[in-house]
């Protein structure tokens, strides 16, 4: 099949959207499949593009059956409301003359990846003067995320335009997926067809991920000893994960468990805060994003992986983050309401806590600390659900056969 992508986020990204774009469109090609995709330089999640790479030009990669235009995008150094809607308008208006460059290619499948939904649109009218098939899948409901953490206001006009957006051109896709099932009931209270939903979840590879039989190396590198209790955050530092809980849950252990360091790696916006608001805790490290070959040895560096979500996007995203997680078979604790998805998922395997409750997180971590028994049978746990729900290989072969069964049926 010959199969056009466009989306904002794509490899050589470590975290997020683009991680996991990149990895399908490897999945795509290594298949036999034709693959175009069409993106920006890579900039997430620190929010400026990487060396060797231009926010102001094209450029262009080709290897074997892939090819990628990437596109100008303005890149905001604080990106927040209306910044980040000019940041995703930048991108939809560079990649259109790239995306209506594509007609005489006519490709079998439009795969628009949301964010950005401002690509939607063109995708949809492409993908029909193509005589293409139309999949959209969303990562994120950015829109409804915007609102709901107060970077846009509820009350706007735009609110009312945004939305009436979204109403209008999700149904007209032929196929709508989402990472949860919570988020597929968004999909249908937008007007979907519950016929055109498919339920696509993020992934981990559990040959990749996996746990250690011996003590992470990437402690003796970093000068933490065997005895300190690591509990770690790893990914994007922004204003949807919650991450002040970490430091309030630091402040309140400081002085009652010695040996907890509280590990947080990553870039994002809210990096700088989180920082400054640390100054004084001398347990508590920043690292930044570490290269995936490491990927493994840092998550195996946890006693405990900690997954805080603000209650305010409760359901509009699902933390990529659990699947990799979990796959390091290390006992995962969880902020999130009873309920939701996230909720259901952790509460199986691990801990669950109140949003921005910092004395019941604490709590957790300090159950888990003083049980090593609950430590180890979490951990176990939590990696066969990886290996059950979240399986690479399984997911993006199913995503394949939708592909091929709904193009063959129609």
């Amino acid at each position: 099949m010959k199969i056009l992508i466009h989306g904002i986020n794509f490899t050589p990204e470590l975290t997020g959207i683009g991680k996991y774009t990149g990895e399908l469109v490897q999945f795509l090609v290594e298949r036999g499949h034709h693959v175009r995709m069409i993106t920006t330089p890579p900039y997430y999640p620190q929010w400026a593009v990487l060396p060797g790479y231009s926010a102001y030009r094209y450029q262009k990669e080709r290897a074997g059956n892939l090819q990628v235009t990437r596109c100008p995008l303005w890149v905001p150094h604080n990106p927040g409301g209306f910044k980040r809607i000019l940041h995703h308008l930048s991108f939809s208006l560079s990649s259109l003359p790239v995306l209506v460059g594509q007609l005489g290619w006519k490709p079998d499948w439009v795969l628009s990846i949301a964010p950005s939904i401002l690509n939607a649109p063109f995708d949809l009218c492409f993908a029909r003067l193509a005589g293409a098939h139309s999949w959209l899948h969303v990562q994120d409901f950015e829109i409804d995320a915007a609102f709901d953490l107060g970077m846009l206001d509820q009350q706007s006009l735009l609110s009312g335009l945004a939305r009436g957006f979204e109403r209008a051109i999700f149904p007209g896709f032929d196929v709508v997926s989402t990472i949860s099932k919570r988020m597929i009931e968004r999909a249908l209270e937008k007007g979907v067809a519950k016929e055109k939903t498919v339920y696509f979840t993020n992934w981990v590879d559990t040959d990749f991920i996996y746990p250690l039989d011996t003590i992470s190396p990437l402690r003796k590198g970093l000068r933490i000893s065997d005895q300190q209790f690591v509990v770690l955050y790893s990914g994007n530092m922004g204003r949807k994960q919650g991450l002040e809980i970490l430091v309030d849950a630091a402040r309140k252990l400081k002085d009652i468990e010695k040996d907890i360091l509280f590990v947080l790696c990553g870039a994002g916006s809210m990096q700088e805060k989180l920082r400054a608001d640390c100054r004084t805790l001398d347990n508590v490290r920043f690292l930044p994003l570490q290269p995936l070959e490491q990927l493994n040895n840092l998550l195996n560096m946890a006693d405990l992986h900690v997954l805080p979500q603000s209650a305010n996007v409760a359901d509009l995203v699902l933390p990529s983050k659990v699947s990799g997680m979990f796959a390091s078979g290390r006992p995962v604790v969880a902020t999130a309401k009873e309920g939701t998805e996230l909720y259901q998922i952790v509460s199986q395997v691990g801990l669950v806590v109140p949003p921005g409750d910092a004395l019941a997180l604490s709590q957790a971590i300090q159950k888990v600390v003083r049980n090593p028994n609950l430590k180890v049978k979490s951990g176990d746990a939590s990696r066969t659900y990886a290996q059950e729900h979240f399986s690479k290989i399984r997911i993006l072969t199913r995503f394949e056969e939708a592909l091929l069964q709904r193009k063959n049926r129609d």
